[in-house]
């Protein structure tokens, strides 16, 4: 009675198309259910007429009305499962065709088969073999097939793990050049506020200075008026009066009205306006892409103690120098600075220097000309035939650039002449810390303002490099030290 049961079951999961147990069941309005796959044949075919048919009902469809039916095919799956009675698994065992035992294996079509069916017009010359001598063989080629397969899901679900994780990284990257861009923009904006606020303040201590000039003006234009005022009311009262209010001391203001002349006011013409510059937001750019990469090459400089008498102070950790100056104003000295370590001949270092107390310096980079003699003696050679500063040169070794009298930033260049020649540097904020930049490499020295976001101050390039190079400081005749920095300080 079990065994009918799971007939009458079987039936109703049966495929009205292909008559094989129900595969992806797919149902129409109509309650009908098929394999998605012969349906989805059937439709093909229907479109031909341009209208679908349910196979069973002739009912119409719209194709994309089509459901799947999981209730269905969790019936079907279930009974996959289910043992069938012995008298239909006997069936089973059997040619639907011809009813006799299976027995054989038909290479060229792989299917079982019956005796007859060898015989037949269908499977005659095919290699066909005993079940039992194929079995084995075919096992071996199914777990072939099995392992390779895993291998191929094993490579997919890896795949997928990879891709998982490019995505990730790629998302991370993503999100990490949308801040990038909006932590650049957002120092942009603060560079130009602040820049618009120094315009704001110059333009109104400007204006306060204009309207100062004019108030004087008319205050001395007031004094005037009230002095001829006073003349004119004196000569109205002498010719209304008598004759001797008229005479009496009568030389005097005659003298008085000769000599008075109306003086214009003294006023100061309007001050010329400068042409404002806005700030040059594509270099600041390229030093925002820039400038995060050289501070990649910092170094750990040290200051080298001079090797004969000086007149510089150098500290126990060797990172601050300072002259000495009563020294200077008593035997009228020049300073000629110190170098430091470690010496460079290739590559990319960088550094920085904090100058916040310092009314005059120089720093950059020093190339040793002429190793085999003493730097000193060179440079004493060079002061006894041209001016002190004009040995601050690239042709003498030295690309550096310095503060002189307070507000004057200076780039020492190359000169034909025994005259120093200097660049003259206009910096919107003067530099409380510069960084020095030297690629030895591609022949460039390069210097940043770090007080103003890291802005280029000034770059020597196309420099040929060929001996040592030094870290060069020179804290000039100020008494205060010029110190050495470091990472995150």
């Amino acid at each position: 009675m079990a065994s009918g049961i799971l007939v009458n079951i079987k039936e109703e999961v049966t495929c009205p198309i292909c008559l094989e147990l129900l595969t992806e069941p797919m149902s129409l309005d109509c309650g009908h259910t098929f394999c998605q796959a012969c349906i989805t044949t059937n439709n093909r075919a229907s479109m031909i007429g341009q209208e679908s048919c349910c196979p069973v009902c002739r009912t119409s469809y719209q194709p994309e009305n089509l459901r799947r039916n999981r209730h269905v095919a969790n019936i079907v799956e279930a009974l996959r499962k289910v043992k069938l009675s012995p008298q239909e698994e006997q069936k089973r065992d059997l040619c639907v065709r011809h009813g006799e035992k299976l027995l054989l294996f038909c290479q060229e079509h792989g299917k079982i088969i019956c005796w007859l069916c060898e015989r037949s017009q269908e499977h005659r010359g095919h290699h066909t073999f005993l079940i039992e001598e194929i079995a084995q063989e075919y096992k071996e080629k199914l777990q072939a097939a099995l392992d390779r397969l895993k291998a191929e899901q094993q490579k997919a679900e890896k795949l997928d793990v990879d891709l998982e994780e490019e995505r990730t990284s790629k998302k991370d990257k993503i999100e990490n050049d949308l801040k990038s861009v909006q932590d650049y923009f957002k120092q942009l904006r603060r560079i130009l506020a602040s820049e618009e606020q120094k315009e704001l303040q110059r333009l109104e201590k400007e204006a306060a200075e204009n309207l100062d000039d004019l108030a004087q003006a008319e205050s001395e234009l007031a004094q005037q008026r009230k002095l001829l005022r006073d003349l004119n009311s004196d000569l109205e009262h002498r010719l209304q009066g008598s004759t001797v209010e008229m005479l009496q001391d009568v030389k005097g203001i005659m003298e008085r009205s000769k000599t008075f002349t109306l003086k214009k006011p003294k006023t100061l013409p309007m001050k010329q306006r400068r042409v404002l510059q806005a700030p040059d937001l594509g270099g600041m750019l390229q030093v925002f892409n820039e400038f995060p990469d050289v501070r990649r090459y910092w170094v750990h400089v040290t200051l080298d103690p001079p090797t004969d008498k000086s007149y510089n102070v150098i500290s126990e950790d060797r990172r601050q120098v300072r002259p000495v100056p009563l020294l200077y104003i008593l035997a009228d000295k020049t300073n000629f600075g110190v170098l430091g370590s470690p010496s460079i001949t290739s590559g990319k270092h960088y550094w920085e220097v904090d100058v916040s107390q310092k009314h005059a310096w120089i720093m950059g980079v020093y190339e040793e000309k002429y190793p085999d003699s003493n730097r000193m003696d060179f440079i004493r050679q060079i002061k006894n035939s041209q001016p002190v500063c004009s040995i601050f040169q690239p042709k003498y070794g030295y690309w550096v650039i310095g503060l002189q009298n307070h507000s004057e930033y200076k780039a020492f260049v190359d000169s034909d002449s025994s005259d120093p020649m200097t660049l003259t540097l206009f910096l919107s904020v003067p530099p409380r810390r510069v960084g020095v930049f030297l690629d030895y490499d591609t022949g460039t020295v390069s210097f940043f303002n770090i007080t103003n976001n890291g802005l280029l101050i000034y770059k020597f390039s196309s420099c040929s490099f060929s001996q040592k190079m030094f870290p060069y400081f020179n804290p000039m005749k100020c008494p205060a030290s010029m110190t050495l920095c470091s990472p995150g300080s």
